[in-house]
């Protein structure tokens, strides 16, 4: 028996494209002799499809859609199968009505052969808002060259049963258990996982626990691309029944690839990249796609001369190419020289376009209008987020004039503590860097910046010939010029010790007193914990944010912004 593994990078509601993906993947699996093809879960509609599945219309589609593929399928290859996961409408009078389903096309008719059992409902996932849970494992037997193989199905979070790994207790349900008296040859697991720090990892050892529990070969397949704010690393593998990885697809990008169960495959090394450069692709992935599937060719940068646009524009320059960046400076009466030239430097060694608008009399007018109409003085913050709006609005117009994204550049630690504004600097169609404390920010740019990166710089495109982030930006103090020689330590925490304390309250969820048992003091974490909330109705009206970690602050952050003391 020939498996033919197929990574894709569908479009999110994007029936007719997905299944044409799906039929030019069926030629490639004709042509390498394959027996049963293997698409992720709800490959015909891209994952997360999200209220897309209310639409009726689209589900109903779905059916006529795979009638004529199967039919296509059986004319030009025969025998051939093909799983696709699809929404399956259920016939009664309940809501939802529906499940997350696989189909097995072949022999030109489709039938379901398995549902989705366990339905997750933390971080980003919703899908009891849209499915039902299935009651029952799926195995399906299939006859290939006068032997019959039993193939154990399972879809995404059915894989995730083992609290011991994936640490978030134990489901009602286990498939992996129920699967036990089934005598499986090979088990499935066809998923749309998104990429979040060390997830590769977890996903190993879930699936290593599973194969070697069940004494049988896995298949693993996943989705690859970037919907929105979720990053799909791919990484798809086959780990044999003794636990080790024996096929490994390639990271943040389509691939295939076939396995003859009768062939004998070495053991694949496990730890191919690092995390810090894996970090860097799903960034660069997550512009490229949603750039690529927002109809976007071009992006648009505000460059201060400091490390998080530089970051950004780095990050932009290597998914879209250089010849589509567009940055520019904006220096006011506060903007110190070396900012200017650092920007200017970054610019030359990433060669990409850059003009420089000076707001010092639009500044001026500001003043002397406020002044002479109201008698009002602005002053201090208010005075600061006014030059932050004038550069909003100007990259605002930029990008209506020219169809550019703008990519907006703040971190993590900013829009946790709020010491962002809004209408300025928050202003984009992207948050490319928003799920990345200053920290991290730091150290991804030391990455670039060492030899460590020189294979990734030359996959992007980057020069290797220097430090594309450069000493300068790495080195000096963090601050946002809105004041005579401000710096960031003169409102904040150093950045140190403050991502540590938003970390334990963001991503570990840590009361005051379990913080305090950290060795932290008790008035920082009271005053950053004030300054959280207070920011929470900034957040609300922020971009979408590149989901990297385990608990980001876009759509996985539902947190009330009225709420007492």
């Amino acid at each position: 028996m020939k498996f033919f593994l197929a990574q894709l990078n569908p479009i999110v509601g994007d029936l007719d494209g997905n299944a044409k993906k799906i039929l030019n993947i069926a030629s490639k699996a004709y042509s390498n002799s394959a027996d049963m093809v293997l698409t992720p879960e709800l490959s015909l509609w891209g994952y997360p499809p999200k209220d897309l599945l209310l639409k009726k219309n689209l589900v109903d589609k779905q059916y006529s859609i795979l009638d004529k593929l199967s039919l296509s399928i059986k004319k030009k290859y025969g025998d051939l199968s093909i799983t696709v996961g699809i929404a399956e409408k259920i016939d009664d009078s309940f809501f939802p009505n529906l499940y997350n389903s696989v189909v097995l096309i072949e022999g030109g008719e489709w039938k379901t052969i398995a549902r989705k059992i366990i339905l997750p409902t933390y971080e980003v996932f919703d899908e009891k808002r849209y499915f039902r849970s299935e009651e029952s494992v799926s195995v399906i037997c299939k006859k290939i060259k006068n032997k019959t193989y039993k193939l154990g199905i399972t879809i995404c979070e059915d894989l995730w049963v083992n609290e011991n790994i994936e640490g978030r207790g134990i489901h009602k349900k286990n498939p992996i258990s129920d699967l036990k008296s089934k005598k499986i040859d090979f088990l499935l697991n066809l998923s749309a996982s998104p990429y979040t720090f060390k997830k590769s990892k977890l996903r190993n050892k879930i699936s290593s626990f599973a194969a070697k529990y069940l004494q049988v070969p896995l298949i693993y397949i996943n989705q690859v691309g970037a919907n929105d704010d979720l990053i799909f690393d791919g990484n798809s593998f086959i780990i044999n029944k003794n636990g080790s990885k024996i096929k490994q697809l390639k990271s943040f990008s389509e691939d295939t690839s076939t396995w003859d169960i009768n062939e004998n495959l070495i053991l694949v090394d496990q730890n191919k990249s690092s995390e810090i450069s894996s970090v860097f692709d799903a960034l660069v992935l997550g512009v490229k796609d949603y750039a690529k599937k927002c109809g976007f060719r071009s992006a648009l940068i505000g460059l201060s001369g400091g490390i998080d646009s530089a970051l950004v524009s780095v990050i932009a320059t290597a998914a879209l190419g250089s010849e589509n960046i567009f940055c520019v400076s904006m220096p006011s009466k506060w903007s110190s020289e070396h900012s200017k030239i650092d920007a200017k430097d970054l610019v030359e060694r990433l060669n990409i376009h850059f003009n420089t608008i000076s707001i010092e009399n639009i500044m001026s007018s500001f003043e002397d209008s406020f002044l002479e109409s109201l008698n009002f003085n602005a002053e201090g913050i208010t005075n600061q987020n006014i030059q932050s709006r004038i550069r909003g609005t100007l990259l605002m117009a930029l990008a209506n004039q020219e169809k550019h994204l703008l990519l907006s550049t703040g971190n993590k630690s900013e829009l946790a503590v709020g010491y962002c504004t809004l209408y300025g600097d928050m202003n984009g169609g992207l948050s490319v860097i928003g799920d990345l404390y200053k920290t991290n920010v730091f150290k991804l740019c030391n990455w670039l910046d060492s030899e460590d990166s020189v294979d990734s710089r030359k996959a992007y495109k980057l020069d290797t010939r220097v430090k594309i982030i450069g000493n300068q930006i790495r080195k000096k103090p963090p601050s946002a010029e809105l004041g005579p020689d401000q710096l960031d330590t003169d409102s904040l925490p150093p950045y140190s010790l403050l991502d540590k304390i938003l970390k334990g309250i963001i991503e570990e969820k840590k009361d005051l007193q379990l913080l305090e048992k950290d060795g932290h003091n008790k008035e920082l974490i009271l005053k950053i914990l004030t300054l959280i909330k207070k920011a929470e109705f900034k957040r609300k009206q922020a971009p979408p944010i590149l989901k990297i970690s385990s608990q980001s602050l876009g759509n996985d952050w539902r947190v009330p912004i009225a709420i007492s003391n």
